[in-house]
């Protein structure tokens, strides 16, 4: 694989280095750098969206015809490692990198033209209906019923772990339209108004005390007909498409090792108690290092997907292999950053956002004051999107042929 960049490639960059030097508000900076969990609160999230809608570098997973930059794989690459080393936020992925493209690839003539602006323009906020009580990692077992009535459908169920449904206007959610099929074959994907009296959102707030995850409940909610995607019954094959725009053209290689940069930075602030700062002490290097190996070695992975899918060759399972190692790789850095900040990095203040004028006063180090909650709520990232049992099982069945 030819790892030099073309010329266009390489003018590309430049074009999105200066981009994000000119346009990235340092407040916005400090408000991504100040959040522990995945996503950027709404505030300043909302405010990049519009500065990336307004340049057209929006809906990187999109098609051109339907909004999308149309960049190619490496483009795409290039402007996440720019954004990474930036310091620019990451946005929720709920309705652009999720619902979207699903809009784009089964979605009518009308859905495309209603909802797709909509997201673009941060005027819909999004959030997912998949996981339920008890039908998480076998989510062909989901029991959130949809019952037909003329045009529209009456859903009632639950869903669970469901990410900033407090702000969220639509959920798209996987509900089981016929009982009587095989469990894959009964459901559909419905596009569900959170604004209804049938709809209640009872919030779950993690150890690390943050506020982003909830439980969704559907008392005999109503959508309408015409907002179910594909047809009733091909909900598994939109949802196995999600997952795979979830899990694969994702490139977590740049925002870890830009983690593990700064933590590098932080070692050469904090003091060990023995020889001066963290940075002279000889066991945090070299687990820094290991780190930062693992983390390169990732990167190449990655690559190498990019080069399958440039090459016209989808994904596949391979994206099971770097959602398995990235997720473990997120879990050790925040490790290796407890124990860089002690006892300062057991401080975990209730107050949120972590960042603008009301935020707490940290305990000694700045950079010691998000490193608890991070460390609690990247427990999750084995959990989310499928969980490494799952991944493991994918890479046995699918890559290795066991």
């Amino acid at each position: 694989m030819d790892m030099t960049l073309s010329p266009a490639d390489a003018t590309f960059q430049m074009e999105v280095r200066e981009f994000l030097a000119s346009n990235l508000p340092a407040h916005i900076r400090d408000g991504a750098a100040r959040t522990p969990g995945v996503f950027v609160e709404p505030d300043i999230g909302i405010e990049w969206q519009r500065i990336l809608h307004e340049k057209g570098w929006l809906a990187v997973h999109w098609p051109a015809e339907n909004g999308g930059t149309g960049w190619t794989p490496t483009q795409r690459y290039l402007f996440d490692k720019e954004c990474a080393l930036a310091g620019a936020p990451s946005l929720s992925v709920l309705g652009l990198k999720l619902v979207g493209p699903v809009i784009c690839r089964f979605g009518t003539p009308a859905q495309k033209a209603h909802f797709l602006p909509r997201i673009l323009s941060g005027e819909d906020s999004w959030c997912q209906g998949y996981s339920e009580p008890g039908s998480g990692s076998d989510l062909a077992s989901l029991k959130t019923r949809a019952v037909r009535d003329g045009e529209t459908y009456q859903v009632n169920g639950s869903k669970i772990w469901t990410t900033h449904a407090q702000y969220a206007n639509w959920i798209f959610a996987l509900v089981r339209t016929d009982v009587e099929a095989r469990p894959q074959s009964g459901i559909s994907f419905l596009l569900v108004p959170m604004d209804q009296p049938g709809i209640s959102v009872t919030p779950i707030i993690t150890l690390a005390g943050d506020h982003e995850v909830n439980a969704v409940f559907f008392d005999d909610a109503v959508t309408a007909v015409e907002n179910r995607i594909g047809n009733e019954g091909q909900g598994w094959t939109i949802a196995k498409f999600l997952l795979e725009n979830e899990r694969g053209g994702s490139c977590y290689a740049p925002r870890l090792l830009v983690a593990l940069d700064r933590l590098t930075r932080q070692a050469a602030e904090v003091g060990s108690g023995v020889n001066g700062e963290m940075a002279h002490d000889r066991d945090f290097l070299l687990r820094l290092a290991r780190l930062r190996l693992e983390a390169q070695a990732l990167e190449v992975t990655e690559l190498r997907i990019l080069a399958d899918i440039t090459n016209g060759r989808p994904p596949g399972s391979q994206t099971s292999v770097t959602k398995l190692i990235a997720s473990g790789l997120i879990q050790k850095i925040d490790t290796l950053g407890m124990d860089l900040h002690g006892y300062d990095g057991l401080q975990l203040p209730a107050e949120r956002p972590l960042y603008g004028n009301g935020a707490p006063e940290p305990v000694g180090h700045r950079d010691a004051q998000i490193t608890a909650a991070s460390y609690l709520n990247s427990r999750a990232w084995t959990i989310f999107g499928g969980t490494d049992e799952v991944q493991k099982n994918i890479i046995a069945k699918t890559v290795l042929g066991l």
